[in-house]
């Protein structure tokens, strides 16, 4: 568990401080390659063109990372499994930085210039809304899927976790989802729904610790978190409530403050609280990893 703590900080830290070393490495055309490949091998009646193909595409480069992940487990006290692990999560992460996605989106001088730089937030082809709800949903679905997403796989299965989802999530949503046929394309979405549920439940929990716990709570039955369903479309209505919650508490200091004034907020504030509920949320879970490692020590 303490290797697993180690490698997160130690993977997200260099994501902030080498980001130009992050840019040159994470790139996935191989795996777009890959799919195309299976995609020429295979005939219209095969399995690779039917809802479980998806694992003819993942098997491979998982069964690789697996075998390296159990060979390197105790060499050198286990260090050498660490360093895997860090290089691994270090190269799932992102893939881009959330962090200066947002901020392009705030700086940016006109309507078309922040409609490119939020686009970046939507999958490839789809239209971008700018308005502040929107924002925020596509800031929490980015920060799930290139931070959240990633670090829950990783925490319960290592670097084979981190790859799976991230494979997944390109076969899905991602670079090679047009490399995919139909059927294969829909079991690429149900596998990545599975593992996204856990992940946004969690993240669910995390806002309830750092925000409104009833605001979230509210917004998360009404939205069907607790329904027994795959669909986490939750998440974003939790995103809107917690930030909505926020913008209003921030208002009404400001008027205590300040005599009834009314406060001048920066433009896109939705974006600025959206972004410090994720790196709060994160916290938060990497504190509550430092308690298990703490614990285990203790016992």
């Amino acid at each position: 568990m303490s290797e697993t703590l180690i490698a997160a900080v130690v993977a997200l830290v260099l994501g902030h401080l080498a980001q130009s070393l992050a840019a040159s490495v994470r790139h996935y055309g191989w795996y777009a390659d890959w799919l195309r490949w299976l995609g020429t091998r295979f005939p219209e009646d095969s399995i690779w063109r039917g809802r479980w193909g998806i694992a003819l595409a993942l098997l491979p480069p998982l069964l690789a990372v697996g075998l390296f992940q159990l060979a390197l487990d105790e060499p050198l006290y286990g260090l050498a499994g660490l360093v895997f692990g860090i290089a691994v999560l270090f190269y799932v992460w992102g893939p881009r930085d959330l962090d200066l996605d947002v901020d392009a989106i705030v700086a940016a001088p006109d309507a078309a210039s922040r409609r490119e730089a939020a686009s970046r937030l939507w999958p490839a082809g789809a239209t971008p809304s700018l308005d502040g709800g929107s924002l925020v949903e596509a800031v929490f679905r980015n920060a799930l899927r290139r931070w959240f997403g990633v670090l829950f796989w990783f925490l319960v299965l290592g670097a084979f976790g981190a790859v799976l989802y991230r494979l997944t999530e390109l076969a899905a949503e991602g670079e090679g989802a047009q490399e995919l046929p139909g059927e294969t394309a829909a079991g690429a979405r149900t596998l990545l729904a599975i593992l996204e549920w856990p992940v946004a439940q969690l993240l669910t929990l995390a806002m309830a610790l750092v925000g409104n716990f009833d605001t979230v709570l509210g917004a998360w039955r009404e939205s069907g978190g607790a329904a027994l369903s795959l669909d986490n479309r939750f998440l974003g209505a939790v995103a809107r409530a917690s930030v909505k919650i926020e913008l209003a508490e921030e208002a009404a200091d400001y008027a205590e403050d300040n005599g009834g004034a009314n406060l001048v907020s920066a433009e896109l504030p939705e974006l600025r609280d959206a972004m410090s509920l994720v790196w709060r949320s994160l916290l938060v879970w990497l504190a509550v990893l430092a308690l298990f490692v703490i614990a285990g020590f203790v016992s």
